[in-house]
């Protein structure tokens, strides 16, 4: 496939099952497996041992649950360690294959990307297997994905099929991300603040017997509240505080105006009600008139982000930098 070493991270927890069918998906051009047991109750790194797995296979015990986010963590670091150039990760419950490996990787062997992700949404055949309920909750999560990772090039954001260039994980700092289940949408966060370009991979949707543990009423206001967050960090990171640009007008200004609107217009109609009054066509247009602008400068904002996609990859600027080329 490449020169560049290849390293696969699969974090287990519940996977006895479909760890050994996961396994021997993975192609030769692979050179390091890292199957990391997270404190698994079925003990899946040590049937992967007792497996007699071939000798690519490197077997991490975590002593403790560290949830998917700290699994893959503890993997990227040992892969950083050992010299992988491109490390990806992939779940061990068989939604995963390694056929799908090779196409995965390819953006960043051919340098167009620093980070690469499976996207189930590409084509509707690949959706028919998709649970109804999963269906909506990602399609809902990738538009706060969008809006809070800055990445509106991509759907899919809980997808755990990725692969990235060592030179972009080693900037990232490891211990902020996130542990659990959003790891995959705060790595998004965290690679658009390095302006990484990333790709979406179309691959298909695999649905067996495999369990969840993702709780989906909870997940829907922690992922919320979280998106929320980075939202307003990346916005303040990106358009005041590294760069002042036109769309930190736009923003700004469709803020005060809609705010001014908004609560202008509800002063007044609360006002009528008590009064029993009608208000004038004047006071009316006031409220309305700054509103409409508003929302027009903040589409225009959120236009001018859209265009804000990081196209120009960073992992060869890095390593130039990192042996003291100019770049």
């Amino acid at each position: 496939m490449s020169a560049l070493r290849i390293a696969v991270v699969i974090p287990c927890y519940r996977v006895k099952a479909h760890i050994l069918e996961v396994l021997a998906s993975i192609g030769a051009d692979v050179y390091r497996i890292y199957v990391v047991d997270d404190c698994c109750p079925e003990k899946s790194g040590q049937f992967v041992l007792d497996s007699e797995p071939d000798e690519r296979v490197v077997v991490l015990h975590n002593p403790t649950n560290l949830g998917v986010g700290g699994a893959t963590v503890r993997g990227y670091r040992k892969a950083l360690e050992d010299g992988a150039d491109i490390i990806v990760k992939m779940d061990g419950d068989g939604q995963m294959a390694g056929l799908d490996l090779p196409n995965l990787v390819r953006p960043l062997i051919q340098g167009k990307a620093d980070y690469a992700k499976g996207n189930r949404f590409y084509d509707l055949k690949y959706l028919r297997p998709m649970p109804v309920v999963r269906l909506m909750g990602n399609s809902g999560l990738s538009f706060l994905t969008k809006l809070s990772s800055g990445y509106w090039n991509v759907m899919d954001p809980t997808n755990g099929f990725t692969a990235i260039h060592r030179e972009v994980l080693a900037s990232i700092e490891l211990e902020t991300l996130e542990n659990r289940y959003f790891f995959e949408s705060d790595m998004l966060y965290r690679l658009y603040l390095l302006r990484a370009v990333v790709w979406d991979v179309p691959m298909t949707a695999r649905y067996a017997n495999e369990v969840s543990g993702l709780k989906v009423a909870l997940a829907i206001f922690e992922f919320t509240f979280k998106h929320f967050v980075r939202i307003w960090r990346r916005v303040f990171y990106t358009y005041y505080l590294r760069d002042f640009q036109i769309g930190s007008v736009f923003l700004v200004s469709g803020l005060l105006l809609s705010t001014f609107g908004v609560t202008f217009g509800a002063y007044n109609w609360h006002r009528g009600v008590a009064l029993g009054i009608l208000n004038p066509n004047g006071t009316i247009m006031l409220a309305a008139l700054p509103c409409l602008m508003g929302l027009q400068l903040l589409l225009t904002f959120i236009s001018a982000d859209i265009n804000n996609v990081p196209t120009r990859p960073i992992h060869s600027l890095i390593s130039r930098e990192s042996r003291g080329e100019d770049v």
